[in-house]
């Protein structure tokens, strides 16, 4: 199962040498998640942005069962990569309908389908709130420059 982006379909952000490529059909959270709407619910996974920061994703746990109602920025899992530790948190608020159970066994479809396989949960919630890719592209100029000192920092280490 691969719904990604196709020639011509995409915006492109520049992180350093890396072309972090995300789709236009759908919408993006501050906390660098896709959004993609699918009849009543809309599922959610990590933008290009989001995996070439955490690099390779190897274990993903989920502290909260569908379905739950979620607040927005509401904790729900907690994610292990070769670059990071992380906990999850709920893009908006509604309520979580469904885990996709196959990155339980194996979290690799996140790091190569992203936009496809890799996509991590389904949720009934508002979407229009969020960012358009071309809004999604600004908000990451701006998180670039804070990602990039930070990582900077951590090779002069």
């Amino acid at each position: 199962m691969s719904d990604g982006p196709t020639a011509g379909d995409e915006l492109v952000f520049m992180m350093g040498k890396f072309a972090a490529k995300f789709p236009t059909d759908r919408r993006y959270a501050k906390n660098h998640m896709w959004a993609k709407r699918e009849g009543s619910v809309v599922w959610f996974g990590f933008s290009a942005y989001a995996v070439r920061l955490l690099q390779d994703v190897y274990f993903l746990e989920w502290s909260v069962d569908a379905p739950t109602r979620l607040r927005e920025k509401q904790t729900i899992g907690n994610i292990e990569s070769s670059k990071a530790e992380s906990e999850l948190y709920a893009p908006a608020a509604g309520t979580l309908t469904e885990f996709n159970m196959l990155l339980m066994k194996d979290p690799t479809p996140i790091n190569v389908d992203l936009y496809g396989a890799g996509r991590l949960f389904a949720m009934e919630c508002d979407d229009t709130g969020m960012l358009t890719p071309e809004q999604y592209q600004d908000h990451l100029a701006a998180a670039w420059k804070i990602a990039e000192k930070t990582i900077k920092g951590q090779m002069n280490e």
